[in-house]
């Protein structure tokens, strides 16, 4: 369809004992999916693939196509994705504002304007104030914002969260799924999430998909 934003075509692995098929899948740009299924179902595999993390075993008929191009063959720096892990994957090294402004250097920006950048974007996510903490000082919440700060800072074309928020617990769950639904609308990026949790996928998505 003309206006679908993302399109996958058989993204498949087989690990002897089962296999992931998915034969198609196209969504719209600016909506949010949720891949919900148990632990095992191979939700994070299909996200890895996305982003070029993992191989396909499919290569006939084998596409990834965002934003009217071709990426399935292109190394994960050079698809326009972001990713936001379970744990955060924040670098222990670098306090919260360099966490934030690293893709912003990565990209070729220098480094006092990708921190001046980084320090205004982190207000949009409560974190005024945090930026010279280092990751292993903040709560498992606090380390969930800067990530996906971090992720978006660089405008991707698509982002995933695999599981962003399983760690939390429940009453922080539900507060930072309600937040994310809002950050998206305001910054109106198409994403991708796993999660294993019915009510989180109900909360926060536009489409999903049972594995």
């Amino acid at each position: 369809m003309m206006n679908d934003y993302l399109v996958l075509k058989n993204i498949y692995k087989d690990w002897g004992t089962k296999q992931i098929n998915l034969e198609y899948f196209a969504t719209q740009e600016k909506t949010f999916t949720c891949l919900l299924g148990p632990s095992g179902s191979g939700k994070s595999t299909i996200l890895n693939i996305i982003a070029g993390l993992e191989q396909n075993d499919k290569k006939d008929d084998f596409e990834i196509l965002l934003d009217n191009r071709h990426v399935e063959n292109l190394a994960p720096a050079k698809r326009e994705i972001g990713f936001v892990f379970q744990s955060g994957a924040l670098f222990n090294h670098l306090n919260v504002q360099d966490n934030v402004a690293y893709g912003l250097i990565s990209k070729g920006e220098k480094k006092s304007e990708a921190r001046k950048m980084a320090k205004e974007f982190i207000k949009e996510f409560g974190l005024s104030g945090f930026e010279k903490r280092l990751p292993q000082t903040l709560s498992g919440g606090e380390k969930q914002r800067v990530a996906l700060a971090r992720a978006l800072i660089t405008k991707p074309k698509l982002l995933l969260l695999d599981e962003p928020l399983s760690a939390l617990d429940a009453e922080l769950r539900q507060k930072l799924a309600f937040q994310l639904k809002e950050w998206q609308k305001q910054f109106g990026f198409t994403a991708i999430m796993v999660t294993h949790d019915e009510e989180e996928a109900q909360n926060v998505a536009d489409k999903i998909i049972r594995l």
